[in-house]
């Protein structure tokens, strides 16, 4: 019998989702409107790192350079870090929920945090916020909308919430509804050219990744996720219920509201830096849980979230020849088919 690690799955799965995330970051890069091989890839990252007189490697152009190295990789590596952080909040939320429809998206975060970012960009985009302000005003307003709607969702649902799965989905459901229309007002009385481009920022896009743009959702990922998992005991105890947890000596109520903000801080950081991508931290959760049954298996449903999103979004930009498809597009048909199918095996 396989020996299982202290995360849930098998002593093997960890290593082996890292080498797969180390080959898809080369594999991936090589995918593009411009043609450039994977062994360019892996050359580009011979010469970057160790320098290519030392290794005999040929030495690849400038222009696949540049293209390599500035546009794929942040676009490669957001991709991962989102995908991540939205399998963490999704795998979180079902968790302190015990609700297994329950996901950043269905959930009514993702569309409380775009209402927010929508209102920084069409309301105070070019008022003159600068400095410090104008960098953390997108995620700012982002992060107050998610809030919003996490308190929304808990003041519908009520104190009992382990026996109202159904109305928690509904809830989260009329409250994405209810964001979504006040994006679409604000859409509505802005200007032609904003609203395009938030239309298409608000289906989900990675196109605008840069190095410098990485660092934020890098490390609100890594340390909400870090944090998480010093809660790992506590969040597991309130699977059995919330009396089973009390008696453990655990404020359930604290809990679950402070898990609630993590998911809607990792969220909000996600919007505002990709636009809304929905479905993600309901299928990946539950693949990992088919694949590698544990008790909670965090690191790797961040790792197999990471993978998909990457592949996802190399999908979104090679599934047409002449332009982009929008993430969020491709994860709602997948996710919508797969929403259907948990829905249908609960009775």
């Amino acid at each position: 019998m396989m020996k299982r690690d202290r995360y849930g799955g098998q002593r093997w799965a960890v290593p082996v989702l890292v080498l797969l995330s180390l080959i898809t970051l080369l594999a991936a890069a090589s995918f593009g409107a411009a043609d450039i091989s994977f062994g360019d890839v892996f050359a580009l990252v011979l010469q970057n790192t160790f320098g290519v007189g030392s290794l005999g490697v040929t030495e690849v152009s400038g222009v696949a350079e540049r293209i390599v190295m500035e546009l794929r990789f942040p676009r490669i590596l957001l991709a991962f870090i989102a995908g991540a952080g939205l399998s963490v909040a999704g795998s979180v939320l079902q968790t302190v929920t015990r609700n297994p429809l329950a996901d950043p998206y269905l959930f009514g975060i993702s569309s409380g945090a775009s209402f927010g970012a929508v209102v920084v960009i069409t309301l105070f985009t070019g008022s003159g916020l600068t400095g410090l302000l104008s960098w953390i005003s997108l995620p700012l307003g982002a992060f107050l909308g998610a809030g919003v709607s996490v308190i929304m969702v808990l003041a519908l649902c009520g104190r009992n919430m382990g026996s109202q799965i159904e109305r928690m989905l509904l809830s989260g459901v009329a409250i994405s509804f209810m964001f979504g229309a006040l994006t679409s007002l604000l859409l509505y009385f802005s200007s032609p050219a904003a609203a395009a481009s938030v239309l298409f920022w608000s289906l989900g896009s990675f196109a605008k990744a840069s190095w410098e743009g990485l660092l934020p959702p890098a490390i609100v990922v890594c340390v909400c996720s870090t944090v998480i998992l010093l809660f790992k005991r506590q969040i597991m105890a309130m699977r059995a219920g919330d009396e089973t947890a009390h008696t453990l000596g655990i404020n359930v109520s604290r809990l679950r509201l402070q898990m609630l903000m993590l998911c809607s801080l990792i969220t909000a950081i996600l919007v505002a830096n990709c636009g809304g991508i929905g479905f993600v931290g309901l299928m990946v959760p539950h693949t990992v849980r088919l694949l590698l049954p544990g008790r909670f298996p965090l690191i790797t449903t961040a790792l197999v979230g990471g993978l998909f999103m990457v592949w996802v979004d190399v999908l979104a930009r090679s599934i047409l020849s002449s332009q982009e498809l929008p993430v969020g597009i491709i994860t709602a048909v997948i996710g919508s088919v797969f929403f259907l199918v948990i829905l249908g095996s609960r009775r």
